[in-house]
């Protein structure tokens, strides 16, 4: 669990559901390499292989494999076009999208920049890199948001935000389509 720097054998044993003999002898094996380091007071923790084991996964990790299918499934889903926004200074740029499938829908191109001020995707943004006041407030407590042509008359769109690694916020997720088609409730 997030904040716990060390663990006796006993409580690794119960976590994994191992005889105490084997988690012990999986610790050793571990420590040898550099993933596990036993304390003097007998507890283990993570060892500096594992930091760089996470780091590795770090660097390869590309935000677009894990956010296009999610994308895809969204505009599957709700037969609207799905986009993956993030924060550029002052605006939003699109960097994700999935057109939906129907022939009358919202168009916007993937490197498009809009404002942060209007528009689900861009108040989410704020909202959760901690813009003060309403209705920032109450996006946050309800985890989403909803406009209804708001940014342009016959658009609407719900997004959500995207955490990455400790809660750091990524962007925002939406959905898109004519106010006519997307109706609150």
């Amino acid at each position: 669990r997030i904040g716990e720097r060390h663990l006796t054998l006993a409580e690794l044993s119960r976590r994994t559901g191992l005889h105490n003999t084997t988690v012990l002898r999986l610790a050793r094996t571990l420590a040898l390499s550099g993933y596990m380091v036993q304390r003097e007071e007998g507890e283990w923790r993570l060892g500096p292989a594992a930091g760089w084991l996470g780091a590795r996964y770090q660097a390869g990790f590309d935000i677009h494999n894990a956010v296009e299918p999610i994308l895809r499934e969204l505009s599957r889903g709700t037969q609207e076009s799905a986009s993956f926004y993030v924060r550029e200074g002052d605006e939003r740029a699109c960097i994700a999208r999935v057109e939906g499938p129907r022939s009358v829908r919202h168009h916007v191109r993937i490197g498009m920049r809009l404002p942060l001020t209007l528009g689900a995707p861009g108040r989410v943004i704020l909202a959760f890199s901690g813009e003060p006041g309403e209705p920032y407030e109450e996006i946050r407590r309800r985890g989403f948001h909803i406009s209804m042509g708001e940014r342009e008359a016959e658009v609407s769109s719900v997004a959500a935000p995207v955490f990455g690694l400790n809660w750091r916020l990524l962007g925002s997720m939406c959905i898109s389509g004519p106010t006519s088609r997307l109706k609150r409730g």
